[in-house]
């Protein structure tokens, strides 16, 4: 167990050592200047020996000139080399954090859909934002403090090994025991790293419902129920760093007393040498100073075990993010242009973990330049058919077809740039008016083109009416427009990309009567010569629909024209007896 569980570690601090030798030359640099640094260490403890025999014993002038120049030297050379070892260091963990996070955020908008639905928005962010930077820790600064304290201690360990090799060999008794030590803690603080993980998920998961949702907080009186959720996500937090805290404490103080007792024994033997004249009083000096000098550096070597345990926690996590599988792309059938002609062909889909079935057997197929609506009650599947659509999920059984070529043979890019999707729920970007409608296009898109598609979507107006027009900031998701704003802009989006495809997804359900109206305008616009698949809720809203289809429990239970279908007497006509006598009743 133990075997694999350091094999496992050391294949992910392989691949995570894989990034930094991209840079192997400043990486080379950095090493090199951390290992100079490190060897000015035992130097300063060399020269004790030749200032106390020549300078004080002695009282030899050459010796008092020379040394304290070598000393200044020493420092020279260690404040250079420093200098070079922290700017390189720098350089290659902002290297690292860059890469690592462009490589998740690439990977973030290819995962498919399902994806999005199983995991938290605030679990996706955290790895983005809080991983990637202690993965650092497991990367270059576990190099840093293995290479300049390991040269640094190796280094001391060879000079008190040259000055007395059989009082050194007490320091070695101890080394099996302080290596026992930071294994079981290494492995305590693993756990303790991947708790903290998800604990800071729920944290900004926590912070980002809050945020979002801050109007039905106030309306509903959820301050303090939001405070009571923050709070114990913290609490949980802190628990956890002070368990990290006193692990590694626990860790440091043992091997220190473990270090400290060796420490204390040469002190003691090296004592009695000296009374019998085997140690002069430099070379006592220079023994001391180098045992004193592993002091240090093995307290950071043990104390980086939560570093790097931590660090190795986060690029599991940041690992298994990268190695996600993105959406199923294999499609080598190029359409640059296509008619429209969309069939649903036997398609049958269950969302995963789900009991009930979501759609079952649909046979459809809507002709080039056709208006289908899609109509039922909630639940019915209208939304999941329309996401078959561009791919975002894929059936369980069947298959859909554009212009007789299945939807698995296109590849995606070209199957999702036949497509445009306005919803109900618009999503816009806290960017300008003008970025918003062309946004997707690739180049610069002319100004004329984009005012163009603002006047066929009835946007026009209000957009010349705000205060820097096309380029007025819209902010977050749109917040500084109102409901029947923010879909007009979607509109526009939609006209500009000019898309043989359109998908429209309750897109008046939530306006008042007044922005409805605009609103459906700007869609009669929108719709025209193009194949368009209408969800709705209004019914009044699709009455001149080529062709209504009637969903219910995931089947097609019925479709053909407004006046057909009501005199069939159906569920349709139940649907829209039941509408128009609410609103009579309203």
């Amino acid at each position: 167990m133990v075997k694999h569980s350091l094999q496992y570690n050391w294949k992910v601090y392989r691949r995570l050592l894989g990034y930094l030798l991209g840079y192997w030359q400043v990486l080379l640099l950095s090493v090199l200047s951390m290992m100079l640094a490190a060897l000015t260490e035992p130097a300063l403890a060399w020269l004790m020996k030749p200032l106390i025999d020549g300078g004080f014993v002695n009282k030899d002038p050459h010796t008092m000139v020379w040394v304290p120049m070598a000393i200044v030297g020493v420092f020279l050379v260690r404040g250079l080399t420093s200098f070079v070892n922290e700017y390189s260091a720098s350089w290659l963990t902002g290297h690292l954090v860059q890469t690592l996070r462009q490589q998740m955020f690439a990977k973030l908008v290819r995962l498919p859909v399902p994806y999005y639905d199983e995991h938290q928005s605030g679990r996706l962010m955290s790895r983005i934002a809080y991983d990637v930077n202690q993965v650092t820790e497991a990367g270059f600064n576990v190099i840093t403090v293995t290479v300049r304290d390991g040269v640094t201690a190796l280094s001391l360990l060879s000079l008190l090994l040259w000055i007395d090799w059989q009082l050194t060999l007490i320091c070695l008794v101890v080394m099996p025991a302080v290596t026992w030590c930071m294994r079981v803690v290494g492995k305590r603080l693993r756990g303790l790293a991947r708790e903290n993980q998800q604990s800071m998920a729920q944290m900004t998961q926590i912070l980002g419902e809050s945020i979002d949702g801050q109007r039905v907080v106030k309306v509903y009186g959820g301050e303090g129920q939001e405070i009571a959720r923050f709070n114990h996500s913290a609490e949980s937090l802190r628990r956890n760093q002070v368990k990290q805290s006193a692990a590694s404490s626990a860790s440091t103080g043992i091997t220190q007393l473990l270090i400290a007792c060796a420490l204390a024994a040469i002190l003691y033997f090296a004592a009695l040498r000296a009374q019998h004249g085997n140690f002069s009083a430099g070379g006592f000096m220079t023994f001391l100073t180098s045992m004193m000098g592993l002091f240090a550096p093995i307290k950071r070597i043990t104390g980086v075990s939560q570093a790097m345990q931590r660090g190795l926690a986060a690029a599991e996590s940041v690992f298994a993010f990268l190695d996600t599988p993105e959406e199923p792309d294999h499609g080598r059938r190029l359409m640059p242009q296509t008619r429209g002609e969309l069939a649903f062909d036997g398609v049958s889909f269950r969302y995963p973990g789900s009991e009930r079935i979501a759609l079952q057997d649909i046979e459809l197929t809507v002709r080039a330049g056709e208006t289908v609506a899609l109509v039922g009650s909630s639940g019915s599947g209208k939304t999941t058919l329309v996401s078959l659509v561009p791919r975002f999920y894929e059936p369980d059984a069947g298959r859909l077809l554009l212009d007789g070529v299945p939807l698995t043979d296109i590849p995606l890019a070209d199957l999702r740039g036949h497509i445009a999707l306005v919803s109900q729920d618009v999503q816009l970007f806290n960017d300008s008016v003008a970025a918003n409608i062309a946004y997707g296009r690739q180049g610069r898109v002319p100004r004329e083109e984009i005012v163009a598609a603002a006047r066929a979507a009835n946007a026009l107006e209000f957009i010349e009416a705000m205060p820097e027009g096309f380029d007025t900031m819209i902010g977050e998701n749109g917040v500084r427009l109102s409901g029947g704003q923010r879909q007009r802009l979607a509109i526009a989006r939609a006209l500009l990309k000019n898309a043989p495809l359109l998908i429209l997804d309750e897109a008046t359900s939530a306006l008042d009567t007044q922005s409805e109206r605009l609103v459906q305008a700007a869609l009669e616009n929108l719709m025209q010569n193009r194949t368009t698949i209408v969800i709705a809720h209004r019914l009044s809203t699709i009455e001149n629909a080529d062709r209504i289809v009637v969903m219910h429990q995931g089947r097609l239970a019925e479709q053909g024209r407004h006046q057909e279908l009501l005199a069939r007497g159906g569920l349709y006509a139940r649907l829209h007896s039941l509408q128009f006598r609410e609103q009579d009743e309203a």
